[in-house]
């Protein structure tokens, strides 16, 4: 028994380190916390439920991103964070995720299709409702879905790297989003439906950086 406690212990760790990093990371991002505020590891750990250490390896990780800076005998600082730096990632995102969208176009099927339209579908209901944890969980299916039919996993890969700077709970903190969302997804679904990898290609690409002009507006 005692010989599987450290390994829980190892597995357990990441995984509150990785929390801790996502909440400072949407509270960066969405401007909660602004450029030049400190942050205690032992504050925000509370706010968490949980010990400094994995949270101060959460701050770890975002300084290694660029979003926080230590500075000597003060601990954990906010970068600052432009939007133009926003835009800048959400035109990066915009590249792979176009690229994603036109190489699903020759793979997905017509029920693929018909299930990314009832995704949709219920992502539409949920912001008519304000449900915006179910929006953003819809959201999340759909892109995965057309990431996923693209057959291509580095890009996917690559692809994550950028949804760092979009906060966890982007509909509820963007005002406007949810109902630009079903019109640009409309337009993405049709490039797929028509099989016309370009038109898929351009209605992701708008769709992101729509996403980045409003998340900038915000800074």
């Amino acid at each position: 028994m005692s010989a599987d406690v450290p390994a829980r212990t190892r597995r357990r760790r990441p995984r509150l380190s990785d929390e801790a990093a996502e909440h400072v990371r949407e509270l960066i991002v969405s401007g909660q916390l602004e450029p030049g505020q400190f942050i205690r590891p032992e504050t925000m750990a509370a706010e968490l439920d949980i010990s400094a250490t994995p949270m101060r390896e959460g701050l770890l990780t975002l300084q290694s991103e660029g979003l926080l800076r230590v500075e000597p005998r003060r601990g954990f600082m906010v970068s600052p964070l432009s939007a133009n730096d926003i835009e800048d990632v959400f035109v990066g995102q915009s590249l792979l995720a176009g690229e994603l969208a036109a190489r699903a176009t020759s793979r997905m099927s017509d029920d693929e299709l018909d299930a990314l339209e009832k995704i949709q579908a219920d992502l539409e209901h949920a912001a008519d409702t304000a449900d915006y944890d179910e929006v953003e969980r819809l959201n999340h299916v759909f892109h995965r879905s057309i990431y996923s039919a693209a057959g291509s996993p580095k890009l996917s890969w690559m692809i994550k790297g950028s949804l760092n700077y979009a906060p966890r709970r982007f509909f509820a903190s963007v005002d406007g989003w949810p109902q630009a969302s079903a019109a640009d997804h409309r337009a993405i679904i049709a490039g797929l439906r028509a099989r016309d990898g370009e038109a898929a290609r351009a209605a992701m690409v708008d769709h992101i950086r729509n996403a980045g002009h409003l998340l900038a507006a915000q800074r």
